[in-house]
């Protein structure tokens, strides 16, 4: 590149994002996630002992639209789900990798990621298919979540 910046401005330095998930049940699905990642509920917001308490506060029309969840070490990215009319109806044009296979090859990584998949079927998730390595890439497994939504174990 020639140093020319194509798109405007400065870039701003980005210091955080988080993942947002469309779905018909937030607290379902983030909590299936939870279980998937080792992360947890955040606290409360204040003034508030419990995340049931503050959903009561809210309008009806808006109880229930919306969890969250966090990376316990605060390296990952914060995770918020959201409730929305729609189904899921294509396939997703992005997707998350579990990495529970860093560093393994053949038939151990393939062992290491059989074992958390049957972890995630008795949670719930859709195994869809595995990706046998092909000397270019390392095998993965193919899933979904509890509403749908593919990712990979990687």
């Amino acid at each position: 590149m020639d140093g020319t910046r194509h798109y405007g401005g400065p870039m701003a330095s980005v210091k955080q994002f988080q993942v947002t998930f469309d779905c018909a049940d937030p607290e379902r699905v983030a909590r299936f996630w939870c279980e998937v990642l080792g992360y947890v509920v955040p606290p409360p917001p204040e003034g508030f002992a419990t995340w049931d308490d503050f959903d009561r506060s809210l309008p009806p029309e808006h109880q229930g639209s919306a969890f969250a969840c966090i990376d316990p070490s605060g390296v990952g990215p914060r995770l918020y789900f959201q409730r929305v009319p729609e189904g899921k109806v294509v396939k997703n044009r992005q997707h998350l990798d579990v990495r529970v296979g860093t560093g393994l090859v053949g038939e151990v990584r393939l062992a290491t990621l059989e074992a958390e998949c049957a972890r995630l079927v008795a949670l719930g998730a859709v195994r869809e298919r595995v990706l046998l390595a092909d000397g270019e890439n390392e095998s993965c497994i193919g899933m979904q979540d509890i509403e749908g939504n593919e990712f990979c174990l990687d």
